[in-house]
């Protein structure tokens, strides 16, 4: 009995001493990990970067603000300034000719850039110099209408005057995509506008155009207030249609815009989206970046308080849809934060 006691009491002892020494084990990597990161925090000298974001009236706008904020806040050596451009393939663009160096994109045309198809199959030069950093929220293609255009369905803009986004922008390739996937090609429309939904708000203000496409996370400010002076709508997309559009292309899926979400919405309303994600430029040194994410997820909360958008970016969440290779610094983040 008692040689049992002692063999069981020796068991217990080994145990202790294997936990204790992976508990060892695992402070030291990390100690060694701390080591090479602090090693890499002078690695980059103080530089200025550009923040691509989209229009004035969408959500890449607001929260390209509140990042730059956070960087030139808490992240040494680092001067950002976030501007407004024809968001997603204009971004895509700055971010390959080396104009920006992060930026707003869709997960979608990202990944045409970065494989050459779809839209770029033409293109010599492929985005190769583009890196993911983080995948953020679901935007949301939106077809907002006049009421009185009498527009309930896809398939009524048929005969109308339209706003499909601005040029070479990421609503603009989602319009051409919805419309197709209905059969409507540009000659079936009595006007096309490739312009931004700002300006679009301002034509439908004026009686010009009947409905314009926003893709954007919701809610949408520039909805929201064309709301407090227009009567509109929200165009609801079929789900055996999105299914068409997703099995074309794989990056829509089915959501739905919340009744309540504008005011005056009393239902849900169908429509399709692809991600928001932020990209950067391949030559950003990897600690710089690794700050970067760093500082975007230490005070996403700042975030949240700009746009509600904001509470969508986490990590367990940063890397789905992610279309793209990661940068090293972002890659290096993760690898340590998420489990």
């Amino acid at each position: 009995m008692k040689k049992h006691l002692r063999k069981m009491a020796l068991i217990l002892v080994m145990v202790v001493l294997l936990m204790s020494g992976c508990s060892i084990l695992e402070e030291a990597e990390d100690e060694v990990d701390d080591v090479a990161v602090q090693e890499m925090h002078q690695d980059y000298e103080e530089m200025e970067i550009t923040i691509a974001t989209g229009g004035t009236g969408g959500v890449y706008f607001p929260l390209g603000g509140a990042m730059a904020t956070i960087f030139n806040t808490y992240v040494p050596g680092l001067k950002a300034t976030a501007e407004s451009t024809g968001a997603a393939i204009a971004n895509i663009d700055l971010i390959r000719t080396g104009e920006a160096k992060m930026a707003f994109a869709q997960n979608d045309i990202t990944y045409y850039a970065y494989t050459g198809t779809e839209m770029y199959s033409d293109e010599m030069d492929l985005a190769d110099n583009v890196r993911g950093l983080a995948v953020l929220y679901p935007e949301i293609i939106q077809i907002v209408s006049l009421v009185e255009s009498e527009i309930d369905e896809v398939e009524d803009l048929r005969g109308k005057r339209i706003a499909i986004g601005a040029e070479r922008s990421g609503t603009e390739a989602n319009a051409t995509h919805i419309l197709q996937i209905h059969g409507i090609e540009k000659e079936d429309l009595e006007e096309v506008h490739s312009i931004s939904f700002a300006q679009a708000v301002m034509k439908m203000r004026n009686g010009q155009i009947d409905a314009a496409f926003v893709t954007a996370g919701i809610p949408t400010s520039a909805i929201s207030e064309m709301i407090e002076y227009m009567d509109v709508s929200i165009v609801p997309i079929r789900p055996e249609i999105i299914r068409m559009l997703s099995d074309r292309y794989p990056f829509y899926v089915e959501v739905d815009i919340p009744a309540g979400t504008y005011e005056g919405q009393e239902t849900d309303v169908t429509t399709t989206a692809v991600m928001a994600m932020l990209v950067v430029s391949s030559d950003l040194p990897e600690m710089l970046v690794y700050n970067m994410t760093q500082a975007i997820f230490e005070h996403q909360e700042f975030i949240a308080e700009i746009h509600e958008r904001g509470n969508d970016i986490i990590l367990e969440t940063a890397l789905i849809g992610m279309p793209v290779d990661l940068h090293p610094g972002a890659a290096r983040f993760y690898e340590k934060h998420v489990k």
